[in-house]
């Protein structure tokens, strides 16, 4: 499969490495020569100098043979343009660009297969405010993943030493009446798929699959706050930091944003209602003590500097604060600032990464979300009648190792499965899957051959 992707910036080069850690044929195209020569001293991929905009540089790059093409430079005009150029010069091309603009994205008719013929819009924005929203929504996750559009859920917790379940063999779990769905535990830089021998230990993060009727029993369970978040500070009154805020303000919650740029607090003034708009500087201890930091429920840092970020959610924690989200942009950034003391850190840039995977898998994928450094996958599948997983006991099933079905929905039950439980067709899939093995699930997922 030949995946072009044009931008080598944090987007395009990690879903280059991912890409090409599964053996995928990937051509990158960017115009830094720095950013090619460091696509070439560390990735195994095809990397071209020029632009994603030359019809030249996309025949070089094999757009007549490419499945995919990822426009993700951070101008939205060259994403366009791209697209157009590979509608017209290969119209069986996935197409997928990245836009920032809002004024282009209220104009849906621009993406139609008429026009660019635009596959999928990513915006970071909108997806972080919706990863803020989700996780306002469950106090004391540091992640949450929607499936079945936010009927079954992913969710992740650290395990501290006071924990319920610290200390806890995973097979006793699964005999208790209501069983709690432990699918994967990340522990340092490492992801288990756990076993019933596996032991819950402090500082592993877990992940479990809840339905979202009961989110609140699980939260209880684990000894975790129930209590909706009502007293928030959002620090940062640029494109994310004011639609979350604007996603907040007819809410009836104490929403206060906080930001330098005078400029920034004024348009916050007039595109809200009920939120406070304060001009200053949340790096300021003092200030974060006037407007009562250590009362929140939740503060929120969405400046552009991650460095800010991170000092700003640790000031607020020594005050008080129950809870921050921290936005951080560098995914490298993302193990190192979690274990200093910070509960939830987002990245704009998974989400993109997310969304585009989507369009890779093979099979009938409905969504695809990396875990943990890119380690390892949720993947929401539908059971096709024609794959090998279906109408046979799972223990019978050429289940690839390091992938693990984590659970069953079908209908309104979530199921958890055991080597006697056979999948049917059109039962939804939620599976744990390394990176390594990430092929040979694919294989399992799609058609077999005598089908054919």
């Amino acid at each position: 499969m030949r995946v072009i992707i044009i931008g080598a910036g944090e987007v395009g080069y990690h879903i280059a490495k991912k890409l090409s850690d599964e053996q995928k044929d990937v051509v990158l195209i960017d115009k830094d020569p720095a950013k090619i020569r460091r696509i070439n001293e560390n990735l195994d991929v095809q990397a071209l100098l020029g632009s994603g905009t030359s019809p030249r540089i996309l025949r070089s790059a094999g757009i007549e043979d490419a499945k995919l093409l990822v426009a993700a430079t951070d101008i939205d005009e060259v994403n366009l343009i791209a697209c157009l150029l590979a509608r017209s010069l290969n119209r069986h091309t996935i197409k997928i660009a990245r836009v920032r603009n809002r004024e282009y994205l209220k104009e849906k008719s621009l993406f139609s297969q008429d026009l660019l013929g635009v596959d999928l819009i990513i915006n970071t924005q909108n997806m972080m405010v919706e990863t803020i929203l989700n996780l306002m929504e469950i106090p004391g996750a540091s992640e949450v993943v929607d499936f079945l559009g936010g009927s079954v859920k992913l969710v992740s917790f650290l395990i501290l030493e006071d924990s319920p379940l610290a200390g806890k063999k995973l097979s006793d779990l699964s005999r208790q009446e209501d069983k709690l769905l432990i699918v994967a535990i990340v522990r340092g830089h490492k992801i288990l798929i756990p076993s019933g021998k596996d032991v819950i230990r402090p500082q592993d993060f877990v992940y479990l699959v809840v339905k979202k009727t009961e989110v609140a029993q699980t939260l209880g369970r684990l000894d975790m706050p129930t209590r909706p978040v009502k007293n928030i500070i959002i620090v940062g009154a640029g494109g994310t930091g004011l639609a979350v805020a604007q996603a907040l303000d007819n809410r009836r919650l104490n929403v206060r944003i906080i930001d330098q740029d005078g400029e920034k607090c004024k348009e916050a003034n007039r595109q809200l209602n009920h939120v406070t708009v304060i001009k200053g500087d949340a790096a300021d201890r003092d200030l974060l003590r006037e407007e009562n930091a250590g009362d929140m429920d939740l503060l929120v840092a969405l400046t552009g500097d991650e460095e800010s970020n991170v000092l700003i959610s640790l000031l607020a924690k020594e005050l008080g604060t129950a809870r921050t989200i921290t936005r951080v942009s560098k995914l490298s950034y993302m193990h190192i600032v979690s274990v200093i003391g910070l509960d939830t850190v987002i990245n704009p840039r998974m989400s993109a990464v997310r969304a585009i995977l989507q369009h890779l898998r093979m099979g009938r994928i409905i969504s695809v979300a990396p875990l943990r450094e890119e380690q390892a996958e949720a993947i929401e599948a539908e059971a096709l009648e024609t794959s090998d997983i279906v109408n046979t006991p799972l223990s019978k099933v050429d289940f690839p190792p390091g992938a693990i079905l984590g659970a069953i929905v079908r209908g309104d039950e979530i199921i958890i499965p055991r080597g006697d439980t056979i999948v049917l067709p059109h039962d939804r899939l939620i599976i744990f899957a390394m990176q390594n093995v990430i092929n040979k699930l694919e294989c399992l997922l799609t058609v077999k051959l005598e089908y054919f």
